[in-house]
């Protein structure tokens, strides 16, 4: 796989009333994948509320969560900085991991979408 440059940093965490599920998230990158059929627009949430336990954030739960980074977050931001991926992969990390490398410790969720218009399409991998 050829990993494009990371194309954003931010630290911003999102609030807890905008997401469905109450969860607090804060975006650790985004990163371009650009495959040999495909480019994908990778964007990575730390999210601690998936770690396995009681009363964390389930997968179902958070597939609401990430539709919604998709369409309210992602979306926008494709359009700010003149992007057009074949896919958006929404993740979410219960803790800062290197991207492609397995941490046996960690949990995380992953969606991907297809864009189309306004609107993410949810997508099989």
């Amino acid at each position: 796989m050829k990993l494009g440059l990371a194309f954003a940093l931010l630290a911003s965490p999102l609030a807890a009333d905008e997401l469905p599920s109450g969860q607090d998230v804060t975006l650790h990158e985004v990163l371009i994948d650009a495959q040999e059929d495909a480019t994908w627009l990778r964007f990575r949430y730390l999210a601690p509320r998936i770690a396995a336990g009681e009363g964390q954030i389930t997968y179902e739960t958070a597939g609401d969560d990430m539709l919604h980074l998709c369409q309210s977050f992602a979306l926008p931001y494709l359009a700010e900085h003149a992007l057009t991926p074949d896919k958006i992969v929404i993740s979410f990390m219960d803790r800062i991991t290197e991207f492609g490398v397995a941490d046996p410790d960690g949990v995380q969720f992953f969606e991907a979408f297809r864009p189309e218009g306004d609107t993410c399409i949810w997508d099989d991998f």
